[in-house]
């Protein structure tokens, strides 16, 4: 009992705010079959979600309130308050004070994530910058999907330029003119088949590309 106990709180998540980004995280990751537990102290927020995932209501930035509620058992806890930026940066500080493993924190700027980082944690994330610099790449080209890692390294979803049309991987020499690599293709209505220099490229394809995210960018902004 003690093991399956142990494995519950390696695998559970502490999801703390539900504003619209805790809410997305912790209602994904409960359909996701993961064990989650959200805590909220906003009555409205409480009632919204309340009977839709499992929810606590408690003031996370008191420690003793976290202590009750057992956040010490949790390995991954994600704080999603944002704009309250002191209640922010308390969670955080309460969460590495319990030993929390991995502490995932939303930042809403730079100078709000240097602050989350220096008290310990491990994760800054910053939703609203993240979402729009995605959508600026793929509102101003080709590109379908858009992940950036990190060292400027980046995987796009894309329609072949013209140029490609009609010809295989091989003899577009994308790599060698461009600096980019093809990683798969999905014909229209067929399944998704990862690319060799013998893959053929048509019109309505779709490319899974990968490389330097300038170079990547130029690429996709080709007719």
């Amino acid at each position: 009992m003690a093991d399956k106990r142990e494995k519950a709180a390696e695998t559970a998540v502490l999801v703390i705010g539900l504003g619209r980004f805790g809410s997305a995280l912790a209602s994904t990751l409960d359909r996701l079959g993961r064990d989650v537990l959200a805590v909220e102290r906003d009555p409205e927020l409480i009632q919204k979600w309340s009977g839709r995932i499992p929810l606590v209501e408690a003031d996370a930035t008191n420690p003793e309130a976290l202590e009750q509620l057992g956040a010490r058992d949790f390995q991954v806890a994600v704080v999603g308050v944002g704009t309250a930026l002191e209640a922010s940066v308390l969670i955080t500080g309460n969460l590495v004070d319990l030993g929390t493993q991995q502490i995932w924190s939303k930042a809403i700027s730079a100078e709000h994530g240097r602050i989350l980082t220096r008290i310990g944690a491990h994760h800054v994330v910053y939703p609203e910058y993240d979402a729009g610099e995605r959508v600026a790449h793929l509102v101003s080209g080709k590109m379908l999907d858009y992940i950036e890692f990190e060292d400027d390294f980046t995987i796009v979803k894309m329609r072949p330029p013209r140029e490609m049309h009609g010809f295989t991987v091989g003899q577009a020499k994308v790599n060698r003119k461009y600096g980019i690599t093809v990683i798969g293709v999905k014909p229209p209505g067929r399944p998704f088949v990862y690319a060799t220099d013998e893959t053929r490229i048509d019109a309505e394809d779709l490319l899974i590309v990968c490389g330097d995210t300038t170079l990547l960018e130029r690429f996709a902004a080709r007719p």
